[in-house]
C-alpha cells in the first residue's frame, strides 16, 4: 500500500504543469507599448542590429517590459552572443563577448 501510494505521489510531481503566462506575455506587452508609441518596433531594431552582427546566426529576439529593451541573441563559433537594446531609442546598450 505504502509504496503504490509513494508511485502515485511522484507521478503526480512529475506531470509538468503547464505554463501560464499573463494575458499576452512579453510578446503582448511590447504590442502594447509599441502602439502607444513608447518603443520601436522590433523589425526597426533587427533591420538596424542584424547587419551588423557578420558571422552570426540569430537565435531570436526577447522583450523585457520592465527594462523596456529588447535582447537579440546570437551564436557565432559556438558562443552565445546577447545584444541588448533599447526599446526606445534602438541604441544598443550592451553586447556580450
Amino acid at each position: 500500500m505504502k509504496t503504490t501510494s509513494l508511485l502515485v505521489a511522484l507521478a503526480v510531481l512529475a506531470t509538468p504543469l503547464p505554463v501560464i503566462a499573463g494575458p499576452g506575455g512579453e510578446q503582448g506587452q511590447a504590442r502594447k507599448e509599441l502602439r502607444a508609441g513608447n518603443v520601436r518596433s522590433l523589425r526597426e531594431i533587427e533591420q538596424r542590429v542584424l547587419p551588423t552582427m557578420g558571422g552570426s546566426q540569430y537565435l531570436g529576439p526577447e522583450y523585457d517590459p520592465a527594462a523596456m529593451a529588447y535582447r537579440l541573441k546570437f551564436i557565432r563559433d559556438g558562443r552565445v552572443i546577447f545584444v541588448d537594446i533599447d526599446a526606445r531609442t534602438g541604441q544598443v546598450m550592451r553586447q556580450s563577448r
